[in-house]
Order: structure tokens, then C-alpha cells, then sequence
């Protein structure tokens, strides 16, 4: 619901806080209605927080490391499953949502909650609950039709192939200073966000097009090599991560990258993490 990894694990152990210092009145009960609800308005508080600071240049969701999830079967009756909640696409979508729709939404279709545990955990009534869930399936569904075109919801076994050979391809010529060989992996309207946090040197906005796209990169990355350089598989799709050696003029030291195919077979969106919130349960696990 934070689309953080830092963020979720904040609520979590400040939600166990809660039941250690301010338990509920009557303890015989199921605590697990209770915990929800403690939990949801931890995170809409986060969520408010975040909205009133602002946040320098564009949000990314924190990488979240999932089993494979491109040959799963999908419940014909699910919208959004649990594997998929966590997918990038979904995570960027839910920002398009008020906190408290997109509370609604988690509860009714990612956790599959009823309508009346949805409204008791929120304190909502049942009318209001099916009110916020369609418009929040509304604001999904636009999110989606703008930007179908070049992101993917969720990838097909040979889908997810293309993309990590696209991936694997793209990053060996950046890392050479190919700029034909970027050029030939990338679309004419390939779309660039970098989510540094304001830590470190990234786009305050959208980098929108080949040439400049390639551009950007070629500065950010200066002909140094990584020093560590791993595939894996992060919101249900393949990245790379990279661990480069001390860097100066805060240039970021560890990168997430990330790839979109558009229906030409070409890079259509580049996504490069360099938050630490968002990096240090990766790089911090042990392996």
C-alpha cells in the first residue's frame, strides 16, 4: 500500500507497537480486524505525509523481489491478484489513487476482504465502500489506457524473455559506450524516469525521446563499470542491479534498472532507482 519496502516494514513493526503499548478494549476478540485497521491508517497517514512534503522528481515503487510471475495462471475472476499487486505497473497505478481508495481497493481485491470487513476496518459504511472501490477501479483503468502504450501489466513467458534479452543487450551497450547499438534497442518515443530521491543526481522530470534519452545516460554513467552487475527479478519482471565503486558530485554508487517493451520490440520506458529507502533491503540482505 506505501509502494516502499522501508515504508511497509515501518508500518509493521509500528502496527505490533500499537498492540504492545494500546492493545484493544476487548482482547478476547480476533485481533486480526483490529490490526488491519491500525495498519490501513498507519498507511494512509504515510501516504498523506508524503503528498504534503512533495517528493523531488518522479516516484518510482521500491523494487520488491517476487517469485516468478510471467507463467502463473491467473484467476479469471481476480483483477488484481496478490502476485500482481506488487507488479510495477500496478504500484505506479496505485498513485494515481487517493489513500483511502486506495486502501478500499487493497482490501476488496488485492486481499479479497468483504464488503462489511472492508467498511468495519475502514469505519465506513457499505454504500461508501462500493462507491470508492469503483472509482478506484476507474482511476485504474485510466491510468492504464494512458500509459498502455508503453508499459506492460503483466508479462507472458515469451514476453518476459524479450525483455531481459532487451535488458541484457541495452545495458552491455551503455556500459560500452555504444551509442548505435542504445540506439537500435530503443524506441523513437522511449520515456526516461530516474527516481533519486533528491540524494542523488537524477531527472526532476520525464526524459521523453530517443536521442535524449541516450544522452542522459551516456552522462550518468560517464564510461565507469559497475563493479557488481546482477539480473533479477523484481515486481514480477527482470532488472538489473548495479553496485558501482565510490562516485563523486552525487552520482548514485547503486542502481535498480528496470524495462518496458513497446509492440515493436523496443525499449519504451527506462526506470532507474537510486533511492536508498528503496534500495537497502536489497543490497543489505545477506547474498
Amino acid at each position: 500500500m506505501t509502494g516502499t519496502h522501508a515504508d511497509a516494514q515501518e508500518v509493521v513493526q509500528d502496527t505490533f507497537l500499537r498492540a504492545l503499548e494500546r492493545p484493544p478494549a476487548d482482547t478476547a476478540q480476533p485481533w486480526r480486524p483490529w490490526l488491519t485497521r491500525v495498519a490501513v491508517n498507519l498507511c494512509k497517514d504515510r501516504l498523506r505525509r508524503r503528498k504534503t512534503r512533495g517528493y523531488v522528481g518522479p516516484w518510482l515503487p521500491a523494487p520488491v523481489e517476487l517469485p516468478d510471475t510471467h507463467d502463473v495462471e491467473v484467476p479469471s475472476a481476480a483483477r488484481y491478484e496478490r502476485l500482481e499487486s506488487a507488479s510495477f505497473a500496478f504500484l505506479l497505478a496505485l498513485e494515481r489513487l487517493t489513500p483511502q481508495q486506495r486502501a478500499v481497493l487493497i482490501l476488496r481485491d488485492v486481499l479479497d476482504h468483504s464488503v462489511a470487513e472492508t467498511a468495519g476496518t475502514l469505519g465506513i459504511s457499505e454504500s461508501n465502500v462500493k462507491v470508492t472501490l469503483h472509482r478506484a477501479q476507474k482511476a485504474l483503468a485510466r491510468a492504464e489506457a494512458e500509459e498502455g502504450e508503453y508499459r506492460t501489466q503483466r508479462l507472458t513467458e515469451q514476453g518476459h524473455a524479450a525483455q531481459l534479452a532487451m535488458l541484457q543487450r541495452f545495458m552491455l551497450a551503455l556500459s560500452l559506450g555504444d551509442v548505435d547499438g542504445m540506439r537500435a534497442c530503443v524506441s523513437d518515443d522511449v520515456r526516461l524516469h530516474t527516481d533519486g530521491g533528491g540524494e542523488f543526481f537524477a531527472s526532476k522530470k520525464m526524459v521523453r525521446g530517443r536521442e535524449k534519452v541516450i544522452n542522459f545516460l551516456i552522462r550518468v554513467v560517464r564510461g565507469e563499470l559497475p563493479t557488481r552487475f546482477a539480473i533479477v527479478e523484481l515486481n514480477g519482471g527482470p532488472a538489473i542491479v548495479s553496485e558501482f565503486g565510490p562516485r563523486k558530485d552525487r552520482y548514485a554508487e547503486r542502481v535498480v534498472t528496470r524495462i518496458e517493451l513497446g509492440p515493436d520490440g523496443l525499449i519504451s520506458a527506462y526506470d532507474s532507482i537510486l533511492a536508498t529507502p528503496k534500495l537497502e533491503h536489497l543490497f543489505d540482505s545477506p547474498g
